[in-house]
C-alpha cells in the first residue's frame, strides 16, 4: 500500500483516469460495431450515417491518446472503403 501522500493521490487519480478511459474506449468500440453491423446489413445509407457518427469518436480517441492517430485513420479509411463498395 502507498505510504506517501503523493503516491496515494496518484492512485486515486489513476483510478479516475481508468474509469474515464474505459468509458471512452467503450464508446469508440460501440460506434465502430454499429458501422460494422450496418455494413453487414448491406444498407448503404445506414452505414454512411453510422460512419458519420463514428468518425468524431475515433478522432477523439486518437486525440485523447487511447489509440494512435494513424490507427484511427486506418480504421476510418477501411470502413469508408467497405461502405463505398456497398454502393456499387
Amino acid at each position: 500500500m502507498a505510504q506517501h501522500k503523493s503516491a496515494k493521490t496518484r492512485i486515486r487519480r489513476n483510478a479516475r483516469r481508468d474509469d474515464i478511459n474505459t468509458h471512452r474506449t467503450s464508446k469508440t468500440r460501440t460506434s465502430i460495431r454499429k458501422v460494422e453491423e450496418a455494413i453487414a446489413g448491406g444498407d448503404y445509407t445506414v452505414a454512411k450515417e453510422a460512419l458519420k457518427k463514428a468518425q468524431p469518436e475515433l478522432h477523439r480517441s486518437a486525440d485523447k491518446g487511447l489509440m494512435h492517430k494513424k490507427n484511427a485513420s486506418r480504421k476510418l479509411s477501411r470502413l469508408s472503403a467497405r461502405i463505398k463498395a456497398l454502393k456499387k
